[in-house]
């Protein structure tokens, strides 16, 4: 991108009008890593949830040497929840094994459902065998939304191990948790994967049965 176009986005990230900034950063589609994330780095305290929102996602996408340390730090410090959660999600995008320990420090510590959520999710993108412990503890938690992330997580990473454990939501109520399952187990195989697969294609919700069959077939298995 010309020079020209960057100085536009740059002006444009200081107008006054929040959908202006909003408009700036995913202008920054176009821009080079090294080229946007400087501007990126403008709206970080933006005065806009959204904004701010928006530019943390990006520095998960647009990713440079500086990026790392910019998430760990808002994942560990910011005040707002929300930031928190896209700092993790971010981290995740990075796919940088570094994140390991900030995003386990942030799902025992954090008091916010949404971030520990995150959290797990960007564990698995990592797809860190280490993760597993944590994820296995996250199954526990009340959030039904932390449980679903921990089972998709657990299947990312390939946690053989904890087939067992995942298997105990192959009857939630949540038909979500029994799709995340479904979709999980098609990472894990063995005798009682399959068995269970088996079960939840014939499973009353579609987009569960439709998944369990999409598993059974990445692991060559007849329903």
């Amino acid at each position: 991108m010309s020079n020209t176009s960057l100085e536009q986005i740059s002006q444009q990230l200081d107008s006054e009008n929040s959908r202006d900034r909003l408009l700036a950063l995913a202008a920054l589609r176009e821009v080079s890593p090294e080229d946007a994330v400087p501007l990126i780095k403008k709206v970080l305290n933006d005065e806009m949830l959204p904004v701010r929102s928006m530019a943390v996602f990006a520095l998960g996408v647009k990713q440079t040497d500086e990026c790392f340390p910019i998430l760990v730090k808002l994942l560990e410090t910011d005040k707002d929840y929300g930031i928190r959660a896209d700092a993790a999600g971010a981290l995740g995008y990075l796919k940088d094994r570094r994140a390991f320990e900030p995003l386990v420090r942030a799902f025992y510590e954090d008091t916010q459902w949404l971030v520990r959520f995150s959290a797990a999710v960007s564990l698995g993108n990592l797809q860190d065998i280490r993760a597993k412990e944590v994820l296995l503890n996250a199954l526990e938690s009340q959030e039904t939304v932390v449980q679903q992330a921990a089972i998709a997580a657990l299947g990312e990473i390939k946690a053989i191990d904890a087939v067992e454990a995942i298997l105990n939501f192959a009857s939630s109520e949540d038909w979500l948790i029994r799709q995340r399952l479904a979709e999980a187990l098609g990472n894990l195989e063995t005798d009682k994967s399959i068995s269970a697969l088996k079960f939840l294609a014939k499973d009353a919700h579609f987009q569960v049965s439709q998944a369990a069959i999409f598993s059974l077939e990445k692991l060559g298995q007849q329903i």
